[in-house]
C-alpha cells in the first residue's frame, strides 16, 4: 500500500490547536504519494499564509488512518 499524505488547511480558532472553524471553507490542497512531497507542498502553503496567525496547514498521514496496524507490523518485524 502506498503511504499517502493529505495536505489541508484552514482557519483555526486558536493557533496552538487544530480546532478548525469554517469547515466548509477548508483548503484541501491535495493527496501526495510520500511525506517529502507533501511536506514541500505544506511548506509552500504555510509560507503564503505566514502573516495570518489563524491560518494553519497540516500534513495528514492517510496511510495511518486507512491501515493503522501497518506501521506497527512493519516495526515489529
Amino acid at each position: 500500500m502506498s503511504k499517502l499524505h493529505l495536505v489541508l488547511g484552514g482557519r483555526v480558532s486558536d493557533p496552538q490547536t487544530l480546532d478548525f472553524c469554517e469547515l466548509d471553507k477548508m483548503d484541501l490542497v491535495g493527496i501526495y504519494p510520500d511525506y517529502a512531497t507533501a511536506e514541500d507542498v505544506w511548506r509552500g502553503c504555510a509560507q503564503r499564509t505566514v502573516d495570518d496567525a489563524e491560518m494553519k496547514y497540516v500534513v495528514v498521514h492517510l496511510h495511518k488512518l486507512l491501515e493503522p496496524t501497518l506501521e506497527t507490523d512493519e516495526t515489529e518485524s
